[in-house]
């Protein structure tokens, strides 16, 4: 359903929503609404223009909300029309968060949130291909977790594909959920190594922030408790292009009159509330998961690497990883906690990805691997690679894990390698 429009400096909006199951398996239970929108260059809004499909990070996270004509963005509209889609639970699509899931029980929580991963989100992104682009063919670009579900989109509906350009987001097929974050923390690991050689007082600095936060209670400015697991969490920014810088600006300026400033305690808020994406927390080990429990894996590995512990000195930062206890101290996770631990031992994950299909695959396919990506492990990406028929990967060790956003030359590459160009 066409919601209507608007216009934006150089862009033409416009906003569709569609109707569909909760479960896709029981098409006449609860009905849910997924969110999108389209996006085109104002003088090309009446050309039959090709679609092109994005599936952003997270999971999740709402898709994004464009302000102009720039980036990569700016690029695909050249030639395509955009559509930024809300996936199911997040934006304007209908909201799966403490206050939408308050009058369920855990079970009945857990039961509803596994209805929610890349499986879902394909069917649903068929409903929309159906309704809005007529049902033709069409590109899709994933970011990070989107190539995941691009991934799962090619096992199972490649039928709605015309091509498929993946940048930081070729899925660990057939590895472990283990395997991964053991893989992820030895390259946080490196990237702190590479943080310490260019901010050698760093490393004094948060030790003494460490030392503050496990001596004393203190608070964030929500009233959560600040931990040294917490604190350990602004880890999470160094795969970024400029993480080491904001994490090092924000060392430099930790101490306020022998406490710890504001600014700090607002931007560890910032960096670890799952306020604004509960689904994230909820659903993360799961997107690893094919047919087995994860049973807080990330805490697992985590527990077999001492210099990861609370008390090392020196303290290492962590990355990507959900653990149980942020749904201790993050109190818009905490009415989820129950349902959380549910979903942990949950063993009845299907499959997300279809090997046979995908080693027949005829979907053109371009795919950006960030050699030093510290979110998605490059060697399992390249494995990937080797299973998926007419994949043409790109390897590179000159951008890291949001190269997407911060250089346009990436999507202009994968279009060039899509079409056999380059």
């Amino acid at each position: 359903m066409r919601l209507g429009g608007y216009r934006l400096p150089g862009l033409q909006v416009v906003e569709h929503e569609v109707t569909v199951p909760l479960d896709h398996d029981a098409p006449k239970g609860e009905q849910i609404t997924v969110y999108a929108r389209e996006v085109v260059a104002p003088r090309k809004r009446d050309q039959d223009l090709p679609w092109l499909l994005y599936l952003g990070g997270g999971p999740g996270v709402a898709g994004p909300r464009p302000t102009g004509r720039s980036g990569w963005l700016g690029r695909a509209l050249k030639d395509h029309r955009v559509l930024l889609l809300d996936q199911r639970g997040t934006g304007r699509s209908t909201a799966q968060t403490r206050q939408t899931l308050a009058g369920l029980t855990p079970a009945e929580q857990a039961r509803r949130l596994t209805c929610f991963r890349a499986d879902s989100i394909v069917r649903d992104a068929e409903a929309l291909r159906r309704e809005v682009a007529g049902d033709r063919p069409w590109t899709v670009l994933g970011q990070s977790y989107g190539g995941f579900v691009a991934t799962t989109y090619l096992s199972t509906a490649p039928e709605g594909l015309e091509r498929v350009l993946i940048t930081a987001g070729l899925p660990p097929v057939g590895r472990t959920v283990d395997e991964v974050y053991r893989a992820t923390a030895a390259r946080v690991g490196e990237r702190w190594e590479r943080h310490q050689d260019r901010y050698a007082g760093d490393t004094a600095r948060l030790d003494a922030v460490a030392d503050h936060v496990a001596a004393h209670d203190v608070r964030l400015p929500s009233g959560d408790p600040l931990t040294v697991p917490r604190l350990q969490q602004l880890g999470m920014t160094l795969g970024y292009a400029d993480g080491l810088e904001q994490l090092h600006h924000l060392l430099e300026t930790a101490w306020a009159g022998g406490e710890l400033s504001d600014a700090l305690l607002v931007a560890v808020e910032d960096a670890t509330s799952f306020a604004t994406r509960p689904l994230y927390a909820v659903l993360h080990e799961s997107i690893y998961c094919d047919g087995a429990a994860s049973r807080w894996a990330a805490q697992r590995v985590r527990d077999e690497l001492p210099e990861l512990s609370p008390d090392a000195r020196p303290l290492r930062p962590t990355g990507e990883a959900v653990y149980p206890w942020m749904f201790e101290v993050d109190r818009t996770l905490a009415p989820l906690r129950e349902a959380a631990w549910l979903l942990a031992a949950y063993d009845e994950w299907p499959a997300l990805y279809d090997r046979d299909r995908l080693a027949a695959n005829q979907v053109p396919v371009a795919a950006a691997i960030f050699h030093d990506d510290m979110y998605v492990e490059s060697a399992f990406s390249m494995e990937t690679a080797r299973t998926i028929g007419n994949v043409r990967p790109w390897v590179t060790n000159e951008l890291g894990h949001d190269g997407l956003r911060t250089d346009a030359r990436v999507i202009e590459r994968l279009l060039a390698v899509a079409a056999g160009e380059a």
